[in-house]
C-alpha cells in the first residue's frame, strides 16, 4: 500500500488536468483524427460504401476488420495514439506546448522505472 502515498488530491487533479490539456489540444485532435483514419477510419468507410453499393467483399472486408477492433484487448488503440502522437511531431514541431507535455510525461515515466529498476537492485544487493 505503499504506492497510495502518491495519490493525492493534489497530484491527481494536476494530472487530470495536464491530460485534458493535453488531449483537447487542436492540433492534437487534428492528428488524432487523421491516426483514427489510418487505423479505423477506413473499416468503416469500407463498410458504408458495401452497404449502400452492395459490394459484399466491401461489407466482409469492413465489418471483420471492424469486428477484431471491437475486441478488448487489441493493440489498435495503442497504435492509434503513437500514430498521433508521431503526426504531431511531424505536422507540429514548433508546438512547445503539446510537445512540452509529451517530454514531461516521458521524463516522469522515465524517472519513475529509474527508480524502481536502483530500488530492486538496493534490494537484491542487501540479500547478498
Amino acid at each position: 500500500m505503499n504506492f497510495l502515498k502518491h495519490f493525492t488530491k493534489e497530484n491527481i487533479k494536476k494530472v487530470i488536468k495536464t491530460l485534458i490539456g493535453f488531449i483537447l489540444n487542436p492540433r492534437f485532435l487534428l492528428c488524432f483524427g487523421i491516426a483514427w483514419m489510418i487505423t479505423n477510419g477506413w473499416a468503416y468507410v469500407m463498410l458504408g460504401l458495401g452497404i449502400i453499393l452492395k459490394v459484399v467483399w466491401m461489407q466482409a472486408l469492413g465489418g471483420a476488420y471492424l469486428g477484431l477492433m471491437w475486441i478488448p484487448m487489441t493493440p489498435e488503440k495503442i497504435i492509434t495514439l503513437a500514430i498521433s502522437i508521431f503526426l504531431l511531431r511531424l505536422l507540429f514541431p514548433k508546438d512547445e506546448k503539446t510537445l512540452g507535455v509529451l517530454i514531461e510525461l516521458k521524463n516522469n515515466a522515465v524517472n519513475a522505472v529509474r527508480k524502481k529498476r536502483s530500488k530492486k537492485k538496493k534490494t537484491t544487493e542487501d540479500i547478498k
